[in-house]
């Protein structure tokens, strides 16, 4: 089949590779000059399956309140007369209940283990680079009442087979031996061995060579208008170079998927969340993290790639601004300062903001619409990077015509259409 693919992020980028291996003519259309130039540009580089959590879950809304008087707190909500952020904050509401909770991270491990053991078969079949390591994520307590409140997570983390261990702070120095110059800010922590991480921009712009080679065309500086369709198919896309018209078409434009689609009577309730990222020089190898420590307290993740540290947090409901406030980066570089003083030069940091695909209930949005030859691949919040591959490939099989080899039956639009959130 002729592939049309919208967006050329890591979730485009690897849609494409695994639809061109399989045989398909692909064109990939991107606004930007070159691919993964904004949400996959400058995340907090992990590949995490064991924390494939729902943001929305039994707590979350008393902890929203402390988290937005807090001085370097994880959540920020700017207001705006904008329609979707509310409707997208009730329907999250809805969702921050324990029988809610744990229906929606049942359908996000599944598709984050299989996109992890994708990526390693991706690295063993066309060895490519992208400052990997396979290290585990350590992630960091600050204080005891921290530490006694994972059993719940752990209890998931049983129940689906991921392996854990919950570490002292001698077994916190021992993962991470940077820690021991601050080893009084440490409680414990709780570490998942199978993590990886890795630098997402470095990973697709790698990758989109890779599909070129397979036959995969890039159409960049090209604005994309509206979704045509005639009855119950696609008939075409409008953009600045024309109409273009395939077989099939996937949509993977990430927070700007529920605007186009929105039109065509799609209810994608896909809103942005904006995330900030700062990207240090390591000064002093010995004292910057050996791979990614999550500070539990800010609920900021230090990330170790090659020769550089990358520090990401902050949920900053906002709509589609994709401003840089100073008091982010404040947070960034106080976690980082705090856990690994002697690491990184931050007076050569570069500063980032991307804006996250958050879905209310946690999991992406992958699969068929009611138009026949429309798919989704979009909805994956923090874990683009983490269910990339295997998101890609489950699109691939299904527009190929076979059955995956996990069940993504629950991860399609349909969820939305029978029940408020």
């Amino acid at each position: 089949m002729k592939v049309l693919i919208l967006g050329s992020g890591v979730i485009g980028v690897t849609s494409a590779y695994y639809l061109a291996r399989a045989g398909h003519e692909v064109t990939v259309v991107d606004r930007q000059p070159e691919p993964a130039l904004e949400t996959s540009f400058a995340n907090a580089g992990e590949v995490s399956p064991g924390y494939s959590s729902p943001w929305a879950g039994p707590g979350v809304p008393v902890k929203a309140v402390k988290w937005l008087l807090m001085k370097h707190g994880p959540l920020v909500i700017r207001p705006k007369l904008d329609p979707g952020m509310w409707v997208w904050l009730l329907k999250m509401l809805r969702n921050c209940t324990s029988e809610r909770y744990a229906i929606n991270k049942s359908r996000m491990i599944p598709i984050a283990e299989y996109s992890r053991d994708c990526l390693r078969d991706l690295r063993r079949d066309i060895g490519i680079q992208y400052d990997e390591r396979s290290q585990g994520t350590l992630q960091l307590f600050r204080y005891q009442a921290q530490l006694d409140g994972t059993g719940e997570d752990i209890a998931v983390l049983k129940q689906y087979g991921v392996p854990f261990e919950v570490l002292s702070r001698e077994g916190c120095i021992a993962a991470e031996p940077a820690l021991a110059g601050v080893k009084e800010k440490v409680a414990g922590g709780l570490r998942l061995p199978q993590d990886e991480t890795g630098d997402c921009h470095m990973f697709t712009q790698a990758l989109a060579k890779h599909a070129e080679a397979l036959g995969v065309r890039f159409m960049f500086n090209t604005g994309i208008d509206r979704i045509v369709t005639e009855g119950a198919r696609v008939s075409g896309v409008a953009t600045s170079a024309g109409m273009l018209q395939a077989d099939a078409y996937v949509l993977a434009l990430g927070s700007w998927s529920s605007r186009l689609v929105a039109p065509l009577d799609i209810s994608l309730p896909v809103y942005p969340v904006k995330g900030y990222s700062i990207t240090v020089p390591i000064k002093d190898a010995s004292g910057a993290p050996e791979s990614t420590v999550m500070d539990e307290s800010y609920k900021v993740a230090i990330t170790r790639l090659g020769n550089r540290i990358r520090v990401g947090g902050t949920a900053e409901i906002s709509g589609f601004s994709s401003q840089l406030y100073g008091a982010r980066r404040a947070t960034l570089d106080h976690s980082l300062t705090d856990l690994f003083p002697r690491g990184g030069d931050l007076s050569k940091a570069t500063f980032w903001s991307g804006l996250r695909p958050m879905t209310p209930d946690g999991p992406p949005v992958i699969g068929p619409t009611q138009y026949a030859n429309l798919h989704l691949n979009t909805g994956h919040g923090t874990l683009g990077w983490t269910m990339s591959c295997g998101s890609g490939r489950v699109l691939a099989d299904m527009l190929s015509g076979k059955k995956p080899d996990i069940d993504v039956s629950a991860l399609t639009v349909d969820r939305y259409k029978y029940r408020f959130g």
